[in-house]
């Protein structure tokens, strides 16, 4: 079974990255930067489900200047992600952002301008997040490797990694991403062998909703279970929102971090009486934003329902035209079927004050 080398501990922004830390979980905002009403609202939203870093693009001098004041109202830090201009890094870092994602390789005006952007971030304790892209890697590494592959990757970013730390400079956090699951998964087992830098975990244009899911499941579930991975992000053509649930999901799946509701649902079938995917649906925008690890059930047979989820926290169970609240697999009340959300959601609040109390 694949070893984890032990990484070395980074600090963005206040939050700590590898060393023994928790994975973190990140998102980017989808919104104009330079909109920083929006941004912050989505920064805002973000964070209530759980995300504890965020990433915004910075496209152009104005979304720069949008950066100081995002800086100064987010909740979590702030990372500029930042192509070839340099001039535009700098200013991030001025604005008040705890890191920065670039290629060394591709900034304007070469080794002088990534000199001025190091000696800027580490007067500033800024993170640096370099990374090797299957999409965008540099032709001598293609035409060496015979194309993107995770051999490829892995020397792309050692490059990267080289020219900053022939700088001095070592606060640095490292991406290996492919759209192909399997060449990520080798790309990153490869790199770990090789570093001690904290390593983003990411699949690159993994897709719609459900495929991106599917992809990024399979190859950063794989990377976890073998203890690969400081941080995380679920690229999905979606809400990020969607993004966030789906990484802290994936950290419970593989017992890496704990937090949160996880809902226990029974699929749909003939059998059920009452409408289960319209009462998660109204259920989980409501649970999204508690903290607190806990499982709650939503099934759909009043008979079987409270026994299949006995571990469950809370739950309920639907019947025809009525249903049940169970807790820890014992009916506590009867219930009409349109009661049923309002006093599952009534009692998980008293489930978290009740905890809140007592611990």
């Amino acid at each position: 079974m694949y070893t984890r080398q032990t990484t070395r501990r980074i600090v963005l922004g206040g939050v700590a990255i590898g060393g023994g830390a928790p994975v973190v979980v990140q998102s980017m905002t989808n919104t104009d930067t330079r909109d920083v009403p929006a941004t912050l609202a989505q920064i805002r939203e973000l964070v209530a489900a759980g995300c504890e870093i965020v990433r915004c693009a910075v496209v152009d001098d104005a979304a720069a200047a949008a950066l100081k004041q995002i800086c100064a109202s987010s909740p979590v830090p702030v990372v500029a992600d930042i192509h070839f201009d340099s001039s535009l890094a700098l200013k991030a870092i001025e604005a008040g952002v705890g890191g920065i994602r670039i290629n060394p390789g591709t900034l304007r005006g070469g080794k002088r301008a990534l000199e001025r952007l190091v000696a800027a971030a580490k007067e500033r304790g800024v993170v640096i997040r370099v990374g090797a892209n299957s999409g965008s890697l540099p032709r001598d590494i293609l035409e060496r490797f015979g194309g993107p592959s995770a051999s490829a990757l892995v020397e792309a970013a050692l490059m990267q990694v080289r020219m900053l730390e022939e700088l001095g400079f070592y606060e640095i956090k490292v991406s290996l991403k492919a759209s192909s699951v399997s060449g990520t998964i080798a790309a990153y087992r490869a790199f770990a062998t090789r570093s001690d830098y904290p390593l983003h975990l990411g699949l690159t244009e993994a897709g719609p909703l459900v495929p991106g899911l599917v992809k990024s499941a399979v190859a950063m579930g794989v990377l976890l279970m073998e203890g690969l991975g400081d941080t995380i992000r679920i690229s999905l053509t979606a809400d990020p929102l969607l993004e966030v649930d789906a990484a802290w999901a994936l950290l419970r799946a593989c017992g890496v971090r704990q937090r949160g509701v996880e809902i226990i649902s029974c699929p749909t079938c003939g059998r059920a009486e009452v409408d289960i995917i319209s009462m998660v649906q109204e259920l989980w925008p409501q649970l999204r934003a508690v903290e607190k690890p806990m499982k709650v059930a939503v099934m759909g047979c009043v008979v079987n329902g409270p026994g299949e989820a006995r571990e469950a926290d809370i739950g309920i169970a639907g019947g025809r035209g009525q249903g049940v609240l169970f807790k820890k697999g014992k009916v506590v009340a009867k219930l009409a079927e349109q009661r049923l959300v309002a006093e599952l959601l009534r009692a998980v609040e008293e489930h978290i004050n009740t905890e809140q109390t007592t611990g």
